[in-house]
Order: C-alpha cells, then sequence, then structure tokens
C-alpha cells in the first residue's frame, strides 16, 4: 500500500501527481458521502418528526380535540395541541391562536404555513441530497480522468519501456474513483426516493387531518347547533 509519504517523494513524475490528485479525489469522496448520509438522515429524521406514525394515531388525536371544540373551549384544545410538535397539531393550534379572522382566511393561512415551513423545508433539506447524487460520480470522473491522463503520460514518457507497477496505480486511481462516486449516488438515489413517498404519504396525512379539523373548527365557531 502506498504511503502518503511515498507519494510526496514520487511527486516529481507524471504519476505521483495523480496520486497526490488521487488522494485528494478519495478524501473529496468520502466527504461527500459524509453529507450525503447527513442530509438523508436529517430529512428522515424531520419526517418522522412532522407525521404521525398512523393514520388511526392521528384520528385518536383528533378525537380528543373534537371534545373540547364541540362545547367550545378553545384554550384547552389549544393546550392539547402545544404539547405536541407534529404537523397536525401545530397547524392546529395555528388555527386556533387565529381563528379570530374568520374560517376561510384560517383555512388559507394555514395551508400556506404547511406548504411554507413544513413542505417547502423538507424539499430544502432533500435538495442537498440530490446535490450529493450529482456531484459524487462527478468527481468520480474527474478521478478517472487523472488516472488515465497519468496512465497515458507514463506511455507517452517512456516511449514503450513502462513500469507495470506505475501503470496500474494509475489506472487504479481511475477505477477507484469511479466505483467510488457510483457507491456514494446509487444509494442515495434508493434513500431520496423513499424519503419522497414518505413526504408524500405526510403530506396526504395532514391534508385530511387538516381538512376534518377545520370543519370541526368551523361548526364550533358557529356556535352549537339547535339539537345540541
Amino acid at each position: 500500500m502506498i504511503t502518503f509519504g511515498e507519494t510526496l517523494l514520487a511527486a516529481t513524475d507524471a504519476s505521483g501527481v495523480t496520486y497526490i490528485v488521487g488522494w485528494v479525489i478519495y478524501v473529496v469522496l468520502a466527504a461527500i458521502a459524509i453529507w450525503g448520509a447527513f442530509c438523508v438522515t436529517l430529512v428522515w429524521m424531520r419526517v418522522a418528526r412532522q407525521r404521525f406514525a398512523t393514520e388511526k394515531d392521528q384520528s385518536e388525536f383528533l378525537d380528543q380535540l373534537d371534545e373540547p371544540l364541540g362545547r367550545g373551549d378553545f384554550e384547552s384544545a389549544a393546550q392539547l395541541c402545544a404539547d405536541d410538535p407534529r404537523a397536525t397539531p401545530q397547524l392546529a393550534l395555528l388555527a386556533l391562536n387565529n381563528r379570530h379572522v374568520g374560517y376561510s382566511q384560517v383555512r388559507h393561512l394555514v395551508m400556506d404555513r404547511f406548504q411554507r415551513d413544513v413542505l417547502a423545508d423538507l424539499e430544502h433539506r432533500l435538495s442537498w441530497v440530490n446535490t450529493v447524487i450529482k456531484s459524487a460520480p462527478m468527481v468520480g470522473l474527474l478521478g478517472t480522468v487523472i488516472g488515465m491522463m497519468g496512465a497515458f503520460g507514463q506511455l507517452a514518457d517512456n516511449e514503450g519501456s513502462v513500469n507495470a507497477d506505475q501503470l496500474a496505480g494509475d489506472i487504479m486511481v481511475a477505477l477507484i474513483t469511479t466505483a467510488g462516486g457510483l457507491a456514494i449516488a446509487i444509494p442515495l438515489v434508493w434513500c431520496t426516493a423513499s424519503i419522497n413517498v414518505r413526504i408524500s404519504k405526510l403530506e396526504d396525512l395532514v391534508g385530511a387531518g387538516m381538512t376534518r379539523f377545520l370543519d370541526t373548527l368551523r361548526s364550533a365557531l358557529s356556535g352549537p347547533s339547535p339539537g345540541r
């Protein structure tokens, strides 16, 4: 295995330069992989914090809200929402705190806040993952070009008398960086697809929950019906 010190000593020829650049690209690929894994983990956890585990869990929470809303106790309903950091309770809390502006305005405010503060935030974080997916193969391709340039440089400089070890080393740099870039991008593509499915489910779940809550809130704001 070639050490960094040996690489520096070999830097006087083209192969040495190729190895140095190869080490730099290895470090860059490692940094890209770490950043991509961090972003995926962050978005995954963010989605998990924003949604109920199942539709049944959300329905049970909304059932708890129905009781204070049914008797016009908005403060108790707001307290139930304040203790839960997930998207549906927080949007419900926003609606309760702004109920004085009227139902139509509250509905618009809630949907706008959901799009801007929840979905847009997730899409922004996910865009970093997409950047990693695109950049990792490009950096790997750069390593491929550098490695092949070093290999062809060996052939040109030695005029047929080629050091097989150095030639193999240059080609190895080209292959390792290519494989590294693809090894980073491919798993992240699968992770991104999975996260997009989870975000879509989050959007559907929150949309259904807020539709039910806003209908209940509209009934509560209009006062109890004669049959109550």
